[in-house]
């Protein structure tokens, strides 16, 4: 996963787009990014190749799109998404999105604004990074049963609990098509749902962001 084959794969997709005339010349975007973001460039990479450590992320895909582009944490992405138009559509308090998929990513909201770049699948968890033990694909790796996950997977939400005081908790990504298989194993003080987006989510939130970011540059310009 460089940096040239994902900008090839998104220049792709975006092109594709192009073609069917739904995306237009200038149209805005926004992305979601497995690393953390500081002003548009790439923190992190543990899903990805270390080359992408220090990448101007943002400008590289406005320069390689044509367009404007707003690139952001992708929990935090998801987490939008599903505040603005899903699960947390409405709550004002502490709501905590995690996102359980090759990793663990996680979203904190405090009335409604994000607290971006929230690395909490990367705490210590019995002697390890949590989600090499309780990611999704973790799960596939050491090959437990729901029942056995959810186990060791409540003792982690109760750490966050614990940290944070959810007022809210929604669980995203992958997993949160299978929250009926191991919801009855988890068992927090806030209320724990499962993401109304799935997998989109992200999508929705970072477009939402984009236009967004769009909209205020065209303010700014024009004041």
């Amino acid at each position: 996963a460089t940096p040239e084959a994902i900008l090839d794969v998104v220049v792709y997709v975006v092109c594709r787009l192009e073609a069917t005339g739904l995306l237009t010349a200038g149209m805005p975007g926004g992305a979601g990014f497995p690393s953390v973001i500081r002003a548009g460039h790439a923190m992190t990479a543990t899903q990805l190749d270390p080359s992408w450590i220090g990448a101007p992320v943002q400008a590289m895909l406005e320069q390689r799109l044509g367009r404007p582009m707003l690139v952001l944490n992708d929990a935090d992405a998801a987490g939008v998404g599903e505040l603005a138009h899903g699960a947390g559509q409405g709550q004002s308090g502490v709501v905590l999105l995690l996102t359980l998929g090759t990793g663990i990513g996680s979203a904190l909201f405090i009335g409604g604004q994000l607290v971006p770049n929230l690395q909490l699948g990367h705490v210590k968890f019995h002697g390890r990074d949590a989600e090499s033990r309780l990611s999704r694909a973790a799960r596939t790796r050491r090959n437990i049963g729901w029942k056995r996950w959810g186990s060791e997977f409540n003792e982690l939400l109760t750490l966050y609990e614990t940290y944070l005081w959810p007022d809210l908790i929604i669980l995203g990504g992958g997993m949160a098509q299978k929250f009926s298989k191991y919801r009855k194993f988890l068992k927090t003080s806030a209320p724990l749902v499962a993401a109304a987006m799935g997998n989109t989510a992200g999508i929705v939130g970072a477009a939402r962001l984009g236009a967004n970011a769009a909209r205020a540059s065209g303010a700014t310009h024009a004041r």
